[in-house]
């Protein structure tokens, strides 16, 4: 889940060394923060969100094998 989210992040962004995807795993739920630069916020979340939450279908989509939850943060 990881690695899909920060290709997907440093595809879309400016400033890829920059981008930074921490992982934080309990019993039913994984949480990714998603870290960029405060110049490629825009980039990630797209105009309404719309980039984000493909973002989020994508990984919800490939969570599925694990059948744990899945929530991505988008922070600076």
């Amino acid at each position: 889940m990881k690695e899909l989210v920060l290709t997907v992040a440093k595809a879309l962004v400016d400033e890829p060394d920059k981008v930074e995807v921490i992982e934080i795993e309990d019993e039913r739920t994984i949480t990714l923060e998603l870290k960029v630069a405060p110049d490629d916020m825009g980039k990630v979340i797209g105009k309404q969100g719309r980039i984000a939450k493909a973002i989020r279908t994508v990984v919800k989509a490939a969570a599925t094998k694990e059948s744990k939850r899945v929530v991505v943060q988008i922070t600076q």
